[in-house]
């Protein structure tokens, strides 16, 4: 995995923290025990190098708060010195558990809530740290990317604000249109994708796959999430296919349009497991209808991998469709809130993104670049091989 070497001689360009914001303690928790045991291991010459204490330390969490007055408004409180550190502020702007008060009333905060949260954070530190970097995981307003007619452009702006208020790097996960990245173009923009750790949850997962042309095929719900199916199938080396939304766009029904069939268009997958791949799943609507429809074209078993597993309307219909045997697994990962119901179900798999934040983080806190923390293809493509011929591997 990460090529750890490139850290032995490099200095990092300030002493490391992160800021765990409210809605993502539990990934940022993680991140944080995987980077005190990946400083541990490491050979870096500056670990006793008396200049350059705090290489090394127990934990990187920061101390800070963001506290509510009695109206709802807000603020952020530093509890220790953040001068001269290299902060990453980690942030889940899909969190909705988060509650607080506005005069006596309990409310749930919404992607706006977190973002402003956010910022509060970045000018609270801003002028102190040696420098801030944002992971956001799932890109606020990354769905509202493009204008159509009267709308706002809300992605941008937020890049850009965030850019104004003195962020260096931005890093985030399957962005719905990387595209939106062209709004700060003299920025630090990186946006992640998980196929490795999609690849080792659903290998970990199910024992008795074959992944070949003959028996595996990767289908793209719609035009949207082809570019994703298509990097999938190249690194599994099997075929793939894609359904078409027909939209009716002379109405609109909950802020869209409503989609009228799916339309396939690919080879025949009779009797071939099936892989939809996709970025997110919202009310998991288009996705249970996809996955009927391979069914009804005769699909062996149907695995769906999302990053971000929102599932806005609950598990209801996951439930009922599982139970009629229209999908086998969902494999989604941690990078976003999960609701807790989620890890009883017998379908679910999370796909662990952990460790691979925590290398980011470390390879950016040195300046080095970060395709060392990508899994090379032949790393994948040899567990896929191991995995084929029921021979032992590493899936680390």
């Amino acid at each position: 995995m990460p090529n750890l070497q490139e850290l032995e001689n490099a200095m990092p360009v300030a002493p490391l923290k992160i800021v765990a914001m409210p809605s993502a303690q539990k990934l940022a928790h993680r991140v944080n025990d995987y980077l005190v045991n990946f400083r541990k291991s490491v050979n870096n010459k500056v670990k006793n190098d008396p200049a350059f204490h705090g290489y090394i330390e127990s934990s990187y969490l920061t101390n800070f708060e963001c506290p509510r007055f009695g109206s709802g408004e807000g603020k952020a409180v530093f509890h220790e010195s953040i001068r001269g550190k290299d902060l990453f502020l980690i942030t889940d702007v899909c969190n909705h558990s988060i509650t607080y008060s506005v005069n006596g009333y309990t409310n749930h905060m919404s992607p706006d809530d977190h973002y402003q949260d956010l910022k509060r954070v970045i000018s609270a530190c801003n002028g102190k740290a040696h420098r801030i970097n944002v992971i956001m995981p799932f890109l606020y307003e990354g769905r509202q990317h493009k204008r159509s007619g009267r709308e706002s452009l809300d992605c941008a702006f937020a890049l850009d604000e965030l850019r104004s208020m003195g962020v260096s790097n931005f890093v985030t996960f399957d962005a719905h249109d990387p595209r939106v990245q062209n709004a700060t173009p003299l920025s630090g923009f990186d946006n992640f994708t998980p196929p490795y750790q999609f690849i080792r949850a659903l290998l970990s997962a199910e024992e008795d796959l074959i992944v070949d042309k003959e028996h595996l095929v990767v289908i793209s719900p719609d035009e949207g999430a082809l570019d994703r199916a298509i990097y999938f199938a190249t690194v599994l080396g099997v075929d793939t296919g894609m359904f078409y939304k027909r939209r009716d766009y002379s109405v609109i029904v909950n802020g869209k349009n409503p989609i009228v069939a799916h339309e396939f268009l690919g080879d025949k997958i009779e009797d071939k497991d099936v892989i939809i791949i996709d970025d997110m799943i919202s009310s998991g609507e288009s996705m249970l209808d996809t996955a009927r429809q391979l069914k009804a074209m005769h699909a062996r078993r149907v695995f769906i991998c999302c990053t971000f597993g929102l599932f806005t309307n609950g598990l209801k219909a996951f439930d009922e469709a599982y139970e009629n045997c229209y999908f086998d697994k969902v494999i989604t990962t941690n990078l976003t809130y999960l609701l807790p119901e989620l890890y009883s179900r017998p379908y679910f798999v999370e796909a662990d993104m952990s460790k691979f934040t925590a290398s980011i983080i470390d390879f950016m806190n040195h300046d080095v670049s970060l395709s060392n923390t990508l899994a090379t293809t032949e790393k994948m493509h040899s567990i896929l091989d191991a995995y084929n011929n029921r021979v032992s591997f590493d899936l680390d």
